[in-house]
């Protein structure tokens, strides 16, 4: 109110305020280095919220710069392939890149944790485990020795299970199945007679189709059906205990993220919150009509059987007990991780559980 007053008393009229608009903004943007970026995905354009949060990440962080700063988005395949993000940007291909750090669990066991590790927490609680439990210090602790860091950058909610051609029943049905199936979960899987296959998410149908591989998992409805999963397996299974949350990374490369302004470093932080708020209400949005169309169309929707979750639970945290006890470096994330489980497990079962558990109830009788 003053500065108005200022302006009035001061003789100046409307065409003088907005002349003085028109030059402060330029001014501004004058002031910012022309920097330009590449960022290569794991994933294909068909997925338009997972390939979608970078496209979402780059229009943003140009729209904040007045077009100073510009980050090119390439899919799976056009620089690297989908699985050799870290690679391309830990060795400085490009400067930044979208992707599943689960992929390189190769690498070193930790990769997994940022991604979610199987039968953890849900995506609610594997964010507060990120931001405010210690979970994302950790990681980028961690990530120093391959020269990047990371964002936090969407996820998908808890994941189903997959499409398989035949009935699983119990583990014995499980056995000798050549799955496709990302991170830890292969293997746990593993070690309970299934053959894992790790495949970048392009390369999942014609491996499916051609009987490469007997069953696959991905994300869920809204990405299964633009994969065509259903085409080829006709049992969807649920849920992906290995995937009960699922979150995405920004890789950076050092040497990139330090030579930048800290005004750019501060867009690229908020772009990606905006990418991560955006991302799990667009899958739920479009799972339920999605999930609808599939069995409408002759999917048979299945929920995995106690006998196959019940050992896959106690054969994973066996594994992790074991990665723990001779392996300092994973032992210190997920002895943090495990205790933070613990607390939120027995806060969502006070309140959030009982909710959804009665909301959910009414809403099958109708009401």
């Amino acid at each position: 109110m003053q500065r108005r007053k200022f302006i009035r008393t001061a003789g100046i009229g409307a065409a003088g305020v907005a002349a003085a608009s028109t030059v402060a903004a330029p001014a501004i943007a004058q002031s910012m280095p022309e920097v330009k970026w590449r960022l290569t995905s794991s994933f294909p354009k068909s997925l338009d919220t997972l390939y979608g949060g970078s496209e979402l990440f780059a229009k943003l962080i140009s729209e904040m710069s007045d077009n100073k700063f510009q980050i090119r988005v390439f899919a799976a395949g056009e620089i690297v392939p989908g699985l050799q993000v870290a690679d391309a940007v830990q060795n400085g291909t490009v400067e930044c890149g979208q992707t599943a750090a689960y992929y390189y669990f190769g690498k070193h066991p930790n990769f997994v944790f940022e991604t979610g590790l199987p039968f953890s927490m849900n995506q609610r609680q594997y964010y507060a485990w990120l931001e405010f439990g210690g979970g994302h210090e950790l990681i980028n602790d961690f990530y120093k020795e391959y020269n990047f860091r990371s964002l936090t950058f969407g996820g998908t909610g808890c994941q189903m299970g997959g499409w398989f051609r035949k009935e699983i029943k119990s583990m014995d049905d499980m056995k000798g199945l050549k799955f496709r199936v990302g991170g830890f979960a292969g293997l746990i899987l593993e070690r309970l007679g299934v053959v894992p296959q790790q495949i970048a998410g392009g390369d999942i149908y014609p491996a499916l189709e051609k009987g490469t591989i007997d069953a696959c998992e991905w994300v869920g409805p809204y990405d299964d059906e633009k994969l065509g999963f259903n085409k080829v397996a006709k049992y969807y299974y649920y849920p992906g205990w290995w995937e009960g949350a699922s979150v995405g990374s920004l890789y950076i490369n050092n040497k990139a993220w330090d030579s930048l302004p800290k005004t750019y470093q501060a867009m690229m932080e908020a772009a990606a919150g905006r990418v991560t708020s955006w991302m799990v209400p667009k899958y739920d949005a479009g799972n339920p009509a999605a999930l609808r169309r599939l069995v409408a169309a002759g999917t048979e929707l299945r929920p995995f059987p106690r006998t196959v979750l019940e050992p896959c639970f106690l054969e994973a945290y066996k594994y992790y007990d074991e990665l723990a006890a001779k392996d300092p470096k994973f032992k210190k994330i997920y002895d943090n991780m495990k205790a933070f489980r613990a607390d939120e497990n027995l806060w969502f079962r006070v309140a959030e559980n009982t909710f959804d558990n009665f909301n959910f109830s009414m809403s099958a009788q109708g009401r």
